[in-house]
């Protein structure tokens, strides 16, 4: 894409401040009927601001956070809100919300905010509620109905294992743990899900926004929500559903049955895919197509952002990496999912990086 064609496209976004966060348009009045108003929101997620000491903070993840956010503000015009995806904080600390918050502010948009297991495992997301946002709760713009769900809770069982806040904090913060919990959005919330759907006709356009992924993806890493399937039914009767989450920090898309889902990257650190890191199965679906992983060497390599262009209900999902090649990837009518524009044939993939 051209310089000129890049800022046409993206509303006058400087194409020399490539940022990790998604710019997402909506222009979906429904399988053809075009009636609702045209409008764009920007999506940034999982900077993990980690604290130091005193005033102190990792440097590298504030960057991120700090460009993604100077990029919305340069917008012309401007997005109508921003949502946050989740993991503001590294460890839930009232230090690192605070910090985050402060960059936030900066944000000339209003801001929807989803709680992420980073954010929550401290304090049981007592001090997000207090001073950020509710857990869960929906909004409708501009003729599309969004839900924000929390999707990163688990068993009481494993909540009350852990003799303190911190060592709770720092095993669900672990990647590759044996110690660790599945995330599920339980039985109140999917009962308050149903509930605020039960008015919403089957044809209105609905915008899932959740932390981790609403469906299984590799256990071991909890890429996984172990209630996905009953959110998928309750989110079975309407035409078409997008989600949107963060959490696995790399490109992912899915298709099940009426609903794509797409993972936003990470404004910090890329997560490989769990094939190319420890060679064991998984559940990655058959139409991901794996980017061209990082390399170690560049510390943004694997970072990225995308915008999201949504025309009729089908979306049209562009990353934008930066040290990487970008990826078009959008839902494909005769094949029944999304399929990416350049990478889907076998024969023009470039293969993921096995050497971890």
């Amino acid at each position: 894409m051209s310089r000129k064609d890049f800022l046409r496209r993206t509303g006058g976004l400087l194409a020399a401040s490539i940022v990790p966060m998604s710019l997402v348009e909506i222009a979906c009045g429904g399988r053809g009927k075009g009636t609702h108003e045209k409008f764009t929101f920007a999506f940034i997620s999982d900077p993990h601001l980690t604290h130091i000491k005193g005033t102190n903070f990792v440097r590298n993840f504030d960057t991120g956070l700090n460009k993604a956010i100077e990029t919305v503000n340069l917008m012309f015009p401007r997005p109508d809100f921003v949502v946050f995806g989740g993991d503001l904080a590294q460890l839930g600390k009232r230090e690192e919300l605070d910090h985050g918050m402060e960059l936030l502010s900066k944000l000339k948009v209003p801001v929807k905010y989803v709680i992420g297991e980073h954010d929550y495992y401290l304090d049981m997301g007592n001090y997000w509620q207090d001073k950020i946002s509710k857990l869960n709760y929906s909004f409708d713009h501009k003729g599309v109905h969004f839900v924000v769900l929390n999707s990163i809770l688990t068993y009481d069982t494993w909540i009350k294992r852990w003799k303190t806040p911190e060592e709770r904090m720092n095993e669900m913060a672990r990647l590759d743990n044996p110690n660790g919990s599945p995330f599920m959005v339980g039985d109140d919330q999917i009962a308050w899900l149903k509930k605020d759907l039960e008015n919403i006709k089957s044809g209105t356009p609905l915008v899932v926004l959740s932390h981790s992924p609403l469906y299984k993806i590799y256990k071991p890493w909890n890429f996984w929500t172990d209630d996905a399937e009953k959110i998928q039914s309750v989110l079975s009767k309407f035409d078409n559903v997008t989600v949107f989450h963060g959490h696995v920090h790399q490109v992912l898309y899915n298709q099940i049955k009426n609903i794509s889902f797409y993972a936003l990257m990470s404004t910090a650190w890329p997560w490989p895919y769990p094939e190319s890191y420890t060679q064991s199965p998984h559940y990655i679906p058959k139409m991901t197509v794996f980017m061209n992983r990082q390399d170690p060497f560049h510390e943004r390599d694997g970072t990225g952002w995308a915008f999201v262009n949504m025309d009729n209900a089908r979306e049209e999902m562009h990353y934008k990496l930066w040290e990487n090649k970008d990826r078009i990837v959008k839902y494909d009518e005769s094949a029944g999912h999304p399929v990416d524009s350049t990478y889907q044939k076998p024969e023009s993939r470039i293969l993921p990086q096995t050497h971890y």
